[in-house]
């Protein structure tokens, strides 16, 4: 017997308000700007890794600076600009997703074809951030590099001491926030260069729009690391980090926080369509609760080389063109340039290799939870994954016959299942749920299987099982005393 198949993708409950990487932001105002949500694209074969970082910062640009640090000091071909809807395109096609199913009446005898379709959540994505370049006295800074790409005045500085880089900023007229000293000084200690952008006003205004684009840096490095410490100074409370990364070999892991895979291929209730990117947020919470905060959630995990055509399962937007994993960073899509040596020691030739292995990575991190920067490695590791959830939509018509009664008592104890798992992932209490099961959720009119007449059925059934909770296991403590008694007694133990 075939269903129908609806696929829906929605992005996951973050704040819309600024999305940064992971530096910090300088204010010329109060230094109260906050980031909240980063995303960042990571690209990495041997010992090249290629980071585009994404921005939104509403307001004006003149009165802000982006600061990050980098290993080396890049040079100009190493700085680029790309169209911002990548981020956009590669979080549609990796986000956590919603399927949908369609039961058929088994009293019924003429069944249709499967239909598929996808939708996915809209969301504006802008960008970036800054200002400033300059110092009067020697403060131990100094300038390694000064270069104009795109729409950015970009700076390389190195510093002899945190305390010299927080006054070259401030007397260039920045405030820096409170904190930053603190974490600019592991940096400066570990020789780490510091990559400096404001925006070019004059080269802004030839650009369509007011946003700004983000920028791809690449350079060479046996470390494959993200800096999460430095956006911690100007952080309000938890961040977010979204990472889509690229290899050729396979998934990345953290390697020095845990990694988890957030659950998945779970029924859940029909009325979470209603709001999917709640549901998630309250699961996401739920999950990193339980999992101690100190761990990264893996939510998709594929092989979407160009010569692969399945890249999901299901799909819920257009897969990568080449096109676009080029402008992300995939390098050895490109044809090789022979005037570039800059990855001449890169500890993994590609062999022709075209393979692309795509992983996302959601963290969540504070001062507390995440004490060091998230270090990664490239596994072989090709096992797919997806973060998927699936509700089901009830059969309709005349249920008279005695496949029809049976499919009506499965259908009852399938819903009671669903809301149990419900409020197992997102550790809700059933009654929060009461207003959006109360509402028409299906075309069935069956009252013993709708959602709100089952809520009081589940709540007695959860409530039951904590009040025997203790029982259980003082009986389980029981028995295991008095087996440890008999083998004592036995001379056993």
């Amino acid at each position: 017997m075939k269903s129908k198949l609806l696929i829906i993708g929605s992005l996951i409950a973050l704040s819309p308000l600024l999305y940064s990487f992971c530096g910090f932001y300088v204010s010329k105002a109060d230094g109260t700007l906050k980031n909240k949500t980063s995303q960042v694209i990571l690209v990495r074969d041997g010992n090249k890794t290629v980071i585009t970082m994404y921005n939104d910062y509403k307001g004006d640009t003149k009165d802000f600076a982006m600061v990050v640090p980098v290993p080396v000091v890049l040079r100009k071909d190493d700085i680029h600009v790309v169209d911002q809807s990548i981020f956009q395109r590669l979080n549609d096609y990796s986000a956590p997703r919603l399927v949908e199913y369609w039961d058929q009446n088994p009293c019924e005898a003429s069944f249709e074809e499967d239909k598929m379709y996808a939708a996915t959540a809209k969301s504006a994505l802008s960008e970036s951030v800054v200002r400033g370049n300059g110092y009067k006295k020697d403060l131990g800074v100094k300038i390694e590099a000064k270069y104009l790409v795109g729409e950015y005045d970009i700076l390389i500085l190195s510093a002899k001491e945190s305390g010299g880089l927080k006054e070259w900023l401030t007397t260039n007229g920045y405030k820096i926030p409170e904190g930053a000293e603190e974490v600019l000084n592991p940096y400066i200690k570990s020789n780490l260069k510091f990559f400096v952008v404001k925006v070019n006003e004059a080269e802004k205004k030839k650009l369509p729009g007011n946003f700004l684009r983000p920028l791809q840096i690449s350079f060479n490095s046996p470390k494959f690391m993200l800096a999460i410490r430095l956006g911690m100074a100007n952080a309000d409370g938890d961040q977010d980090l979204i990472v889509y990364a690229f290899t050729r070999k396979g998934r990345i892991e953290c390697t020095n926080y845990r990694n988890v895979n957030i659950p998945t291929g779970k029924n859940v209730p029909l009325f979470v369509q209603k709001n999917f990117s709640a549901f998630y947020g309250n699961l996401f919470d739920k999950q990193w609760n339980n999992e101690d905060k100190s761990v990264g959630f893996l939510e998709y995990a594929w092989d979407v080389s160009p010569a692969s055509y399945y890249h999901c399962d299901p799909c819920i937007a257009t897969a990568p063109s080449e096109q676009d994993l080029v402008q992300s960073g995939v390098w050895w899509l490109k044809d090789k340039d022979w005037n570039d040596y800059s990855d001449v020691d890169n500890t993994a030739p590609d062999n022709g290799s075209k393979n692309v292995h795509f992983t996302r990575l959601h963290f969540r991190y504070n001062r507390n939870s995440f004490a060091q920067d998230l270090m990664f490695q490239v596994t072989p590791n090709t096992e797919t994954f997806q973060a998927r959830y699936i509700i089901t939509h009830p059969a309709t018509g005349n249920f008279t016959c005695d496949a029809g009664k049976k499919y009506l008592q499965d259908l009852k104890r399938r819903r009671r299942n669903e809301l149990l798992e419900l409020t197992s992932l997102t550790g809700k209490n059933i009654d929060t749920w009461q207003e959006d099961a109360s509402a028409k959720n299906d075309e069935e009119d069956v009252a013993d299987a709708q959602y709100a007449n089952l809520i009081p059925q589940v709540k007695e059934e959860m409530e039951r099982e904590t009040n025997n909770f203790p029982a259980g296991i003082l009986l389980i403590s029981a028995v295991m005393l008095g087996s440890a008694g008999f083998l004592r007694w036995k001379g056993f133990v």
